[in-house]
């Protein structure tokens, strides 16, 4: 053997059936306790394994050498999301673990380094059409906005995937949801309109007499129903007419109860108390008090404001399952709670509150979010402008000359 053989990285073996290969090991990276990471490679001549060798050479120097591995689409999943768990909320974990579900059911078992653009494709098709795995509806698609959920955050673990050298691309980046599916949802899917101020006081004046009137009147001032169920009686300064916005009790999966803080920063905030939520507010801690007297050492005194007769703090879900009863028995269309936000807002709005003012109400920390999303005018709320149209049609303008 020649010294210039000796040298060279690529070596000639022969396998036990006498067939000759040609094999190089190369340095690809370290181990995570800081030791080589080496691969070996075999090819059939020594011009394939030139070629080889010369390809990882040039990517290593160039810094765009990805290194083979067997990682499947599901196993890389699972570690981006135990590297996100530990700067989530548990309720946000709960809802990217459940989006990603759905991606890692179709595409779970496919080598990360095999997939594809169209086998992504594939994936949202499917979910479209076939997606839906529970319920009386299994086997039918998926809501174009859930669907475009688990593909933003595919396209998240994927990006992430390139930027830790796993994959050369993200596949899944020029990906989504068909202009024509995104069509025919926005036909299906109704606009949810929230209730306008007539519905509004039927509702009030109909649940007048309800034990949880209070806390429904609290839904009623766009407060969120987790905002209602985590306020305590300690956040309530009936003497000032105020009260504050600082804890939150939640639900994931409509089952396990989660307490934590408020969405954001500008979640936690002080409210003034209207006087017809101070009167029912303090109407309320009366009976609590009665209540407690009557259970003594029985009654389950948590310093939550929303509770049962016995002191059990109540869910988002029992109240809304109680305001549902009201509309119902009131002949009311039926409303999440949450859209009570929407209501109030607007109506706020439409009186003339300043957006900063509205924004804090609501919580948010632009007015520009209160405004696209929250303020829903109908069609009685445009009366004012029907009336100043007037004067340019000229009739009214020509009378008062």
């Amino acid at each position: 053997m020649s010294s210039a053989e000796s040298s060279s990285p690529i070596k000639k073996v022969v396998l036990g059936s006498g067939k000759i290969r040609y094999r190089f090991v190369v340095d690809v990276g370290r181990k995570p306790d800081g030791g080589r990471r080496q691969l070996t490679i075999t090819k059939n001549t020594k011009k394939e394994a030139q070629t080889e060798y010369a390809r990882i050479v040039a990517e290593k120097a160039s810094g765009t050498y990805i290194a083979p591995n067997k990682m499947t689409v599901g196993e890389w999943i699972d570690q981006w999301l135990a590297k996100k768990a530990e700067d989530l909320e548990v309720t946000t974990m709960h809802n990217y673990e459940t989006t990603l579900q759905r991606a890692k059911d179709v595409i779970g078992h496919i080598r990360l380094q095999e997939l594809t653009e169209e086998q992504v494709e594939d994936m949202v098709t499917y979910l479209l059409t076939s997606g839906r795995t529970r319920g009386s509806k299994a086997g039918t698609g998926l809501d174009v906005t859930t669907v475009d959920m688990t593909l933003s955050r595919l396209k998240d673990v994927l990006n992430r995937a390139v930027t830790k050298r796993l994959v050369a691309l993200n596949v899944a980046s020029e990906v989504t949801i068909p202009r024509r599916a995104r069509k025919a949802s926005r036909k299906q899917k109704a606009e949810l309109v929230p209730w306008n101020v007539a519905e509004v006081r039927t509702f009030v004046k109909g649940m007048k007499g309800d034990r949880l009137y209070a806390p429904l009147l609290l839904s009623l001032m766009g407060l969120r129903p987790a905002e209602v169920c985590g306020i305590r009686w300690e956040d309530i300064d009936m003497e000032a007419a105020t009260l504050m916005v600082a804890n939150t009790r939640t639900m994931m999966g409509n089952k396990t109860v989660v307490e934590k803080d408020t969405k954001s920063m500008a979640g936690e905030r002080g409210l003034p108390q209207p006087d017809p939520v101070k009167e029912a507010l303090k109407t309320f801690r009366i009976l609590q008090a009665k209540e407690k007297l009557a259970l003594g050492a029985d009654y389950a005194d948590s310093g939550y404001v929303v509770v049962n007769e016995i002191g059990e703090v109540l869910t988002i879900r029992q109240l809304r399952v109680r305001a549902y009863k009201i509309m119902d028995e009131l002949g009311l269309r039926r409303v999440r709670l949450y859209d009570a936000r929407a209501s109030c807002l607007t109506y706020l709005a439409n009186q003339g509150v300043p957006e900063h003012i509205l924004a804090r109400w609501a919580g948010h920390t632009s007015g520009r979010t209160t405004k696209r999303w929250y303020v829903k005018p109908d069609v009685e709320d445009l009366r004012g402008a029907a009336t100043t149209w007037e004067g340019l049609h000229g009739e009214a303008a020509e009378g008062q000359a």
